[in-house]
This record gives C-alpha cells, sequence and structure tokens, in this order.
C-alpha cells in the first residue's frame, strides 16, 4: 500500500483485518481506514495511520472490517407478517393467504411500520443497502431516508388493481413521480418493478422497456419462480417466460432477474447474452419448494449473481450473512461440486455483485479509496469463529450475523457497538405487537 496522502480524517479505524472484497487477494492484516466527507479516504497499515489525525478513531483489535452487505431483493414491509403463512406452496402462500392479508391490511401506516422493523433488522445484521418491490415505496423511502440506509425501491406494476394502484397507468404515473422526486437523491434510487410474467401483459411490459431505455432505470422482476410458472406460460404462450421477455427487449444489462429457479441451457444462454443480473433468494426458495436455482452454472457463462433474502413473510428473517452460507452450501449440492460457490464468491454474492446488480459498483460494493463509506465492522474474537485461519472463511461459514458491531454508511454511524443510532428499537417493537394484535384479531 502506499504511504498515507492525507494528515487527517473524520473517522480512523484500525481492524485487525480489512476485507476489501475488490480486488479479490488475501484480507489485509493490521490495517486502517481513514474516512473524510463520507468517502474512504486511505486504506493503509496501522503503523502509518498512527500519522493521521482524526475527530473519531475506533481501535477494534478483534474486528474485520468490510464492505456492508447488500440486499438485492426484498419486501421490507411483509415484515409484519412474519411468521403469519408458514408452510404453503407458493402459490398458495400467495393467493389463499398474503394476497388476502395484504387486500386487508396493507396500507402507508403498514408499510411505513413494517418497513423500520425490516431496515432496523437488517442494519444489525451488517446490511446497508437494500433492494424493495412493495406497495408505497414512497413511505419506504421515507423510512429509508430517516434510518440511514441506501435502497433501491421498484415500484410494483401488475396489470390488476391493488392497496397501492388501480392499474398500469396509475402505477406508471405514481411511479414515476417518484422517481423525479429521488432523481438527486444520494442514498434513494428508483427501479421499474413489474411484479412477474404471469401478472403483467405485453403492453405493460413494452412500456416499461421504453421508460426504463429513455429514463436509464433498473428493471427488477420475479422470473422463472418455480416450474410451474414456466409450464404454465408454455401450455398458454408456448413461450418461456424468458423468451417472451427477450422479444419485448426486457432483457439487458440493467434487468434484475430475481429467483430463476427453473432454468434451462437455452434460458442460461439467453440472460447471459443480454448481460442480465441474477438475483439468488435461496432461503425462500427451500422454504416455499419453488425449487434449486443452477447459480454455478450461470456463474460459469458468466452471469453476474446477487443474492437477496426476499420478504420475511417467506424466509423468515433478514440476515443477508445466514442467506450468503445458505447460498454456498446449496451451491455445492446442486453442482455436485464441492467446489462450486468458494468462500471469496459468496461474499462477492453478497458486496460488489450486488453493487454491480443495482447498478451502484461504483459507488459501494467493495472498500477502496474513492468509494462511499460503507462499512460494517464484525467482531470475530466469539469462541464459535476459533480458531481463524481465515477470516473470509469464518465470515462466509459461521453464525456471524449477530457478531456486527459496527456500521457506516455515506460514513455516518448507523450501528454502535450494537445499537441503531437512527432508529428507536423499543418503539419498533411495539408497532410491531399492535399489528399482530390487530392482524390476529385479538
Amino acid at each position: 500500500m502506499p504511504a498515507p496522502t492525507i494528515n487527517s480524517a473524520d473517522t480512523l479505524i484500525f481492524a485487525r483485518w480489512i476485507i476489501p472484497v475488490t480486488p479479490a487477494s488475501a484480507p489485509l492484516s493490521h490495517y486502517a481506514i481513514a474516512i473524510n466527507d463520507g468517502v474512504i479516504s486511505a486504506i493503509l497499515p496501522a503503523t502509518e495511520a498512527q500519522a493521521i489525525t482524526a475527530k473519531e478513531i475506533l481501535h477494534l483489535d478483534h474486528h474485520a472490517l468490510m464492505p456492508g452487505l447488500i440486499n438485492a431483493h426484498g419486501h421490507a414491509a411483509m415484515s409484519l407478517f412474519r411468521g403469519m403463512a408458514d408452510d404453503k406452496s407458493l402459490h398458495t402462500w400467495l393467493n389463499d393467504h398474503i394476497w388476502p392479508a395484504e387486500g386487508q391490511w396493507v396500507n402507508a401506516d403498514f408499510v411505513r411500520d413494517g418497513s423500520e422493523l425490516a431496515i432496523a433488522e437488517m442494519l444489525r445484521s451488517g446490511t446497508t443497502t437494500f433492494s424493495d418491490m412493495y406497495f408505497f415505496p414512497e413511505v419506504t423511502a421515507q423510512v429509508a431516508r430517516k434510518a440511514g440506509i441506501r435502497a433501491q425501491l421498484s415500484f410494483p406494476i401488475f396489470d390488476f388493481p391493488s392497496a397501492w394502484g388501480s392499474g398500469p397507468d396509475d402505477y406508471f404515473r405514481k411511479g414515476l413521480a417518484l422517481l423525479d422526486e429521488h432523481k438527486y437523491s444520494e442514498l434513494i434510487n428508483i427501479a421499474f418493478g413489474p411484479h412477474a410474467p404471469y401478472t403483467v401483459g405485453d403492453e405493460a411490459m413494452q412500456r416499461i422497456v421504453t421508460f426504463a431505455a429513455e429514463l436509464d432505470v433498473p428493471i427488477q422482476i420475479h422470473l422463472h419462480e418455480t416450474q410451474q410458472e414456466v409450464d404454465d406460460a408454455v401450455a398458454q404462450s408456448g413461450k418461456r417466460p424468458i423468451a417472451r421477455l427477450a422479444e419485448l427487449g426486457l432483457l439487458g444489462p440493467k434487468t434484475q432477474c430475481v429467483h430463476l429457479t427453473a432454468l434451462n441451457d437455452e434460458d442460461i444462454a439467453t440472460l447471459a447474452s443480454h448481460g442480465c443480473h441474477a438475483v439468488h433468494c435461496p432461503e425462500s426458495n427451500l422454504k416455499l419448494a419453488s425449487g434449486f436455482s443452477p447459480i454455478e452454472k450461470m456463474r460459469k457463462a458468466g452471469i453476474n449473481i446477487a443474492i437477496g433474502t426476499d420478504g420475511a413473510a417467506s424466509n423468515n428473517d433478514l440476515d443477508l450473512f445466514g442467506e450468503m452460507r445458505t447460498a454456498a452450501l446449496l451451491g455445492k449440492a446442486v453442482a455436485g461440486d464441492a467446489s462450486a460457490l468458494p468462500d471469496s464468491y459468496a461474499l462477492e454474492m453478497a458486496t460488489i455483485n450486488g453493487a454491480k446488480a443495482l447498478n451502484i459498483d461504483h459507488l459501494v460494493g467493495s472498500l477502496e479509496v474513492g468509494k462511499q463509506a460503507d462499512i460494517i465492522a464484525i467482531d470475530l474474537s466469539a469462541l464459535e469463529q476459533q480458531p481463524i485461519y481465515n477470516p473470509v472463511s469464518q465470515i462466509a461459514y459461521t453464525n456471524i450475523s449477530h457478531r456486527v458491531r459496527y456500521s457506516w454508511i455515506m460514513g455516518r454511524k448507523v450501528l454502535d457497538n450494537g445499537e441503531l443510532t437512527t432508529l428507536d428499537s423499543r418503539d419498533i417493537i411495539a408497532r410491531a405487537e399492535l399489528w399482530r394484535k390487530k392482524i390476529s384479531g385479538e
């Protein structure tokens, strides 16, 4: 590392290890990170960092510093439905339980309280950026700004009415207004969120293609989530959903395809040739018995693969470290290869790959000088992590999320020794309990 080029910093963090993620290399041992104006201004050996003066200095002698995690797909407000409809197939879960509950309960207040619950959980477990697709995204944006968390909000589009709108025209009107409102936001990005091929027709899809190209905005869509979805589409139209979307022009370098469990080689080739991103949600897929995504095949095809938790109603947690571990283990079993999805790639899925999928890798996803200071510190001193031969292995394969002690987003400390600094945990828990009583009829 070069000698320090700075003499002072807003924050200076000394750590036992620094895991930059990019470039992929061995963790840096006994290093420090300097932060100025929300940006990483230096990464250098601890001995050299001693010469820097700072407003705040932390000595984290047993910690690993790494980029904050990026949860590339979820439905934050659905945290208020956590545990309400377990052990159901996807279509039974959606049609008989979730959609009726949403029709009865979802409003702006529900989304505010549910999103705050989800964001608090994510911050406490190392997530500093999340992508959300849910009703009342303007409310989720307000909560995200309050919490100081980075977010991509994919405003939902359906062919039919919902709690948020009367139909496609209404969704487009509200979503485009939201996009305009946040076009200069440092933390909030807006994306198009067509729910799925089976809930959005060709006309609305083509409008999305046009708007997304004109406005240079990402698209996130649930795609090939189950074999039934694919079989139904072929029976109705003779086309697999991916082929249909390719014909409509929806697939491209800014398209984020969520789930992707039912894929054949042609599907994978189509996604790769269009430069699409895959968002893998292994625990939700397992819980709903949706299928097994062929992650290693996609990786070898050159597809960028990010990772998401999906919503807490089908997971049932928002622990991205746990998701990372499940993805790595499941990926090996599906590929029949113990070398598939190594620990370093699992870490990339949850950081730099997520940033690439959300089109923010120039800002976050790795610890590099000039990038935004979205950083987490994990205490690796617990007996469950001993002995430490390789901190990346411990982070990928052990139960680690509860060991996240500090978190910074744009240099702002949002988790301080395990305590949230921007949100009130007790108030969030109390409001969640009020919703439980209301929904359960107590």
